[in-house]
């Protein structure tokens, strides 16, 4: 953020803005290193965004629209901005606010009270689902039991099933989620690094999703992530802009770094790594997983179970790590371990708490 805004100049000195040429310049763009005025930098952030949505064709007029609201930056400028592009270019949209309460204390409670005010500062309804109405069980909960190791694996699993079930109790049509260009390309990395191949295939895409309940967008798809501070910053939003408390050493972080390094060098870098992405090509010899319904809860799967009532079995048997990595898989390929572990300890079974509380 400071790299960014202008020094003082001197007396009688300073550049004027590079687009309008009558306002001097207050900032340099992470994205262009263009030198502009704050007027003009709202004017083009906002229709950069416009652009992206025309030419992607994002929104349908009429559509309900459910913006994944965090209380952080890019769900608050998200939320900002769509309202304001809803209006001046008449979209037609029904806009909503949608949140997740994972049940972090001291983190998530406080966020949702900017959530909370954002609804009424933008005029948009809110829904806020739990883990704990969904689950029977709040990120503290699982964190006190299983430790910090795999806890964001939880939580990112029962998060991304929490919010398609709020959409449906929302009955929207689609999911905007505040995903930057900064969060494409650390995702672009993290899926080469895994070599999952099944997730690089696709995490570039701007809509994802279509071949389930309900698809999601992503309308900063090349927004730089300090150009949504800078925004949020001369607009004065309201924000949280705390970092969670379960999450200081989440592999996501150390691809956050190296991408972060490269912008120093080459602010292109983000850019040319989501345009690699794009570009990427899957042999047809390889085999990609079929995707099919969870037996349990009718979600999305490409096994038997989805992977949140995998995890959540475990948590219900008292044996969290169940659900994590290669151990998973006996509950989806090995029906006679599976039975045998379901008569073990006497632990409530998954039968008395489903994968959430709604069917699809």
């Amino acid at each position: 953020m400071e790299e960014a805004v202008m020094k003082p100049t001197k007396k009688g000195g300073g550049r004027l803005c590079c687009i309008c040429n009558l306002r001097r310049a207050a900032l340099k763009r992470p994205k262009t290193l263009e030198q502009i005025c704050r007027e003009c930098f709202y004017e083009v952030f906002e229709e950069e965004i416009h652009q992206v949505i025309v030419d992607n064709q994002l929104f349908k007029p009429g559509e309900r629209i459910a913006i994944g609201a965090s209380g952080g930056k890019d769900s608050t400028v998200l939320a900002c901005v769509l309202a304001e592009l809803n209006r001046r270019h008449n979209y037609g949209l029904d806009l909503f606010l949608l949140s997740v309460d994972e049940g972090i204390t001291g983190y998530r409670d406080d966020s949702l009270e900017t959530v909370k005010r954002n609804e009424v500062q933008y005029g948009l309804p809110l829904k806020i689902v739990s883990y704990k109405d969904l689950y029977g069980w709040t990120m503290d909960e699982i964190v006190k039991m299983i430790g910090l190791k795999n806890n964001c694996t939880f939580c990112g699993v029962f998060r991304r099933q929490a919010l398609d079930r709020g959409a449906s109790l929302l009955k929207v049509d689609k999911v905007a989620t505040g995903h930057n260009a900064d969060d494409i390309a650390e995702t672009v990395l993290l899926n080469i690094l895994r070599g999952d191949i099944a997730r690089l295939s696709r995490c570039t895409s701007i809509v994802t999703g279509e071949d389930g309940p309900i698809p999601r967008c992503k309308p900063f798809k090349y927004t730089y992530e300090k150009e949504i501070v800078m925004y949020a910053y001369f607009k004065r939003l309201d924000y949280f802009s705390t970092e969670c408390i379960y999450s200081p050493n989440a592999y996501r972080g150390f691809a956050r770094e190296f991408i972060k390094d490269l912008e120093r060098i080459r602010p292109r870098a983000i850019l040319d790594i989501i345009k690699s992405g794009e570009d990427f090509r899957i042999s047809t010899s390889t085999k990609m997983p079929e995707q099919g319904t969870c037996e349990r809860c009718g979600y999305i799967s490409s096994q038997k179970w989805c992977k949140a009532c995998v995890l959540l079995e475990g948590l219900n048997r008292g044996l969290p790590k169940m659900g994590i990595g290669r151990s998973s898989r006996g509950l989806n390929n090995d029906p006679k371990k599976d039975k045998d572990m379901k008569q073990s300890n006497g632990t409530k079974s998954i039968e008395n708490k489903q994968c959430g509380s709604l069917d699809f």
